[in-house]
């Protein structure tokens, strides 16, 4: 599971939408189920989730359906972020199609505990891809944009360790970084970095590692410049600046590994799926 964001809140109107849809209540033959079907049932074996919200969740979780209007426009944005990168690179076509989860699931709103947070974004390895938020639907808000990507890309990237393992000896490359269970999220960014990881919540395990790596790479605009490029020590303004140097040299070596782990398992091309989904950005 990918929890990309937890904060604290209270009690808010939002929460107390969610309340149960009896079948008759709705017409599941619209224009919109149509589209649905015709476009990601039939076409990808692909289930769009966007009614009756609590089956998808948590027993102690609630969640709040998207609004019908913001449907559409999120599939679009789904498909022009996510599909078509896919479909545009050599051998992409065939990974998506054999491997892409089986539902996807709009919620209207972040999910909401009974212990009083709420996540901003999940996503369930394998099978299923939860999309929260999508009522704030905004492709040109950069964090909105940017909290689907990370959620999408982290979650099918499950699928190469799933199915073809971790490339050989990915876990050896910062072995003293990796946080004990349930504390990743006490580390700040930079702290991240000092250990040679893209974000804090990739310390969590080699495998959240991989596919948090493969997100950041497709998505962040200044991955190069964040993750890849060493400060001058000469001018470095901090005593962390050999530290920063030597976390991005571990990141290095794992995106080296998983390009090539990527090519010779499946024929994809990270660059040039990197490239298809940054042309969508710029």
């Amino acid at each position: 599971m990918l929890l990309l964001g937890v904060l604290l809140t209270g009690c808010t109107n939002e929460a107390a939408l969610n309340v149960p849809v009896r079948d008759t209540d709705v017409v599941l033959d619209t224009e919109l189920d149509l589209y649905i079907q015709e476009n990601f049932t039939d076409e990808y074996n692909m289930a769009i989730r966007y009614r009756f919200v609590d089956r998808y969740v948590g027993a102690q979780e609630r969640a709040t359906p998207p609004r019908v209007e913001v449907v559409r426009p999120m599939l679009d944005f789904i498909e022009e972020f996510w599909i078509e990168p896919y479909m545009e690179v050599e051998n992409g076509e065939e990974y998506f199609r054999r491997f892409v989860p089986g539902e996807i699931v709009l919620l209207g709103g972040p999910i909401f505990n009974d212990d009083g947070t709420i996540v901003l974004g999940t996503a369930d390895a394998g099978a299923q891809i939860t999309f929260t938020n999508v009522n704030a639907i905004d492709p040109s808000d950069t964090d909105w944009r940017d909290l689907q990507l990370q959620t999408v890309y982290h979650e099918f990237a499950h699928v190469m360790h799933q199915n073809f393992r971790l490339p050989n000896a990915f876990e050896t490359i910062s072995p003293a970084g990796y946080t004990s269970p349930g504390s990743w999220f006490t580390l700040t960014d930079e702290e991240a970095l000092l250990r040679g990881f893209v974000s804090p919540y990739s310390t969590s395990s080699p495998n959240e590692d991989f596919a948090e790596t493969v997100a950041f790479f497709l998505f962040a605009i200044d991955f190069e410049e964040s993750f890849m490029m060493e400060e001058d020590e000469e001018n470095c303004e901090d005593n962390d600046c050999a530290s920063r140097n030597q976390g991005r040299d571990r990141i290095r070596q794992k995106l080296s590994s998983i390009k090539d782990h990527y090519i010779k398992e499946t024929g994809v091309s990270l660059d040039d799926l990197r490239a298809a989904v940054q042309s969508r950005l710029n």
